[in-house]
Parts: C-alpha cells; structure tokens; sequence
C-alpha cells in the first residue's frame, strides 16, 4: 500500500512555533509520566523504599507475595518511565516534521537517554530531528518513480543520521552535564529553600492559565522528576496544587456569591469544580478572559501562596498529573490539601472583594463612561 501523501506548511517554523510544537510533544509525554508515576507510587506503598533494591520479577516472583507485587508495580513503573525520554523526542519530532520524523526522533531522544542527556536532550533531540526532516522535505522534490521511498525511507534515514551524529558528538556531553548540574541543584535544596521555589513556580503557573508561562513551569517540574532527585517531587506537588487553585477559586466564588456573575459564568464556574479537582488550570481562563483586573491578579496571589504552602508542608509526588485522582499517591497529602484550600480561599476571596468595588477604581485604566445623551 502507497504511503499517504505528506503536507508541509510553506512558512519555515519560527521559534514561537517550535514553541508551540514543543508544548505539543510534551503532551504526548505526559500520559507515560502519569502512568509511571502512579506504579511507582504503589510499588513504593506496598513494599517500602527498600522495594527499589528486589531483583528482576522475571527471576523472583511468588505470586502470594506483596513484595512480588510491589516490586513489578515499581519495576514497571520504572520501564514506563523511562520512556519519557525517547517519547518526548519522538512526537516533538513528529509535531514539527511530521510521520517521517519519528524514526529520528525516537533515536536521538535514546541517545538522550543514554548518555545522561535526559529530558532536556529529549528536547532537544525532537527538536533537531524535527527542523531537519522538515527543512529535507522542503526541497525540490524527487522523480515520481522514487517519490514513496522519500516518507519511508529518504527523509527518516537522512535525519535518524544528521540527529545521531548531533547528539553523540555534538550535544549530548553539554547536555549531560546540564541535567547533572540541575539534579544537583535539586538535590541541594533544603526543605526552606524549596518555599521560595514553590512560589515562583506558582506564580508561573497562574500567570496565563495554560499558556506558555504555565507549560513552562510545568516542563520545569517534568524535567526535574526525570533526574530522580528527591526534592524535585516537591518541586511537581507544588506546581500540581498550584494549577489545581484557579479553578477551584473561581467555583468557590460563583458558588458563594453568584449574583456577582454572569449566568454563564455561573455555569463555568460549576464546571470549574471539576476541572480544578482534576488538574486542568484551564478551567479559570473564560473568567480571566471576562475581568482580567479583577481576577488574574487574584489568581496570581492564591497560585503563589499554593506553591509557598505545599513546598512549606512537604507535599511530594512522582505522578505529574491527577489532582484528587492521586491524592491517595502524594506523600504528605495533607499538606498538600491544604495549601491547595489556603490558595482557594485567597483567590476567591480577593476575586469577591475586587468583585464588590466599583468598576471605575477597580479598573482604574478604563474610562468612566459618558453621562447619558452626551454627544
């Protein structure tokens, strides 16, 4: 069977683009993170810290063993994981140059992988292969006769090894030593050092709500699970909790004082209880959108204090998505409840009293409108 023609854009890729690409990839990533977070966390939780030292299930398994249990949770976890790195690679690739740069991408995000590159040479690797195989598919194209061989075979081979070489001889050793400069730094943060980290991560986080500010506190967190540092759980339960507040902010204002708002906002707002629960800080965006004086900075000042908060208590997670879903999984859940109720409870509140003053000193910039029948 033929292989399905491919479609290029005619505009080269800027680097917003590439941005936008990159947050595309990242995507991709996350249910494997989420994925192996979660089994790690309940190898852990069933057989202890110790459970990361049991030899391979393939040559010790006891079916009526819970430490058998644990260990396969935390080793298949651990495989899950350490996929993140070539995933990333491979669709940030394919985002930017489409089918036949996913051969390059998944190779180069290995390399990454391999050479202690991680993450950030997952990027970077998708990156490469992606420019190259789009910038290849660019050019003039080939006789009909061998114009199928060029998804399948010209442009994957031509860039798996322009990003092979890249990588191994170019990027990788740079790379290495950046993401062992970054688990060091993780792994020196004393448990007061993390509170001022916390806060600008969730300034960060609410700053556009999903936006590339946000994915990129987000992609911080990320990045900082896969070294393994301890300190970096603490790092992702506080960008977590500070996503979770928006939502939950504005669905506790409509709910309290919902004269305050439109119907439709009203209906957003129940929505928004769901949204927040879950990790989706897209949720306060149609309230930003509508009153943006009003409520960004409202959001701005509880996300911040979420972050302070849940660094502050010791909140930890391995899983990088979930909100309640994961609770059970967060260690010092509690901590990491209640900042998340403290940053709630700012938000709406300052969203009700900006709410409750008069359009003109609230939104001080907007002119006063004319007296009626003024010409």
């Amino acid at each position: 069977m033929d292989a399905a023609p491919l479609t290029h854009p005619t505009s080269v890729p800027t680097v917003a683009t590439i941005h936008g690409k990159l947050m595309q990839g990242v995507s991709y990533a996350i249910p494997f993170v989420v994925t192996g977070g979660v089994l790690l966390a309940l190898g852990y939780a069933l057989g202890g810290p110790e459970i990361g030292t049991a030899p391979p299930v393939t040559d010790h398994f006891h079916p009526l063993a819970l430490t058998s249990w644990a260990a396969l949770l935390h080793q298949l976890g651990t495989l899950t994981f350490g996929l993140l790195v070539p995933v990333v690679g491979g669709y940030l690739a394919h985002a930017i140059g489409d089918r036949p740069a996913l051969v390059p991408g998944f190779a180069g995000g290995t390399i990454a992988a391999q050479t202690g590159a991680g993450f950030l040479g997952g990027l970077v690797a998708g990156v490469v292969a992606g420019v190259v195989v789009d910038r290849l598919a660019r050019l003039h194209p080939p006789p009909r006769a061998v114009a199928g061989l060029r998804p399948v075979l010209t442009l994957p081979l031509a860039g798996t090894l322009v990003t092979g070489v890249v990588m191994w001889l170019v990027a990788a050793g740079p790379l290495a030593a950046l993401t062992s400069g970054l688990t060091n730094w993780l792994a020196g943060l004393s448990a007061w050092s993390l509170v001022p980290v916390g806060a600008v991560l969730g300034l960060m986080v609410a700053a556009d709500l999903g936006g590339p500010i946000n994915k990129t506190a987000y992609t911080f967190a990320v990045a900082g699970l896969a070294t393994g540092a301890p300190s970096a759980q603490t790092v992702m339960a506080a960008v977590m909790a500070a996503g979770m507040t928006p939502p939950l902010a504005v669905a506790l204002a409509t709910t309290l004082r919902g004269g305050r708002f439109t119907p439709a906002e009203r209906r957003n707002g129940r929505a928004a209880w769901l949204l927040g629960a879950v990790y989706v800080t897209e949720g306060a965006i149609p309230f930003a959108a509508a009153d943006p004086l009003r409520v960004v900075p409202s959001l701005l000042a509880g996300s911040t204090v979420t972050g302070a908060l849940a660094a502050l208590f010791g909140a930890a997670t391995t899983s990088p998505h979930g909100g309640v879903l994961v609770l059970p999984l967060v260690s010092g859940a509690l901590g990491f409840a209640l900042a998340i109720a403290i940053g709630t409870l700012i938000s709406a509140a300052m969203v009700l009293t900006l709410k409750a003053l008069p359009r003109r000193r609230a939104d001080a910039t907007e002119p006063e409108p004319a007296p009626v029948g003024a010409g």
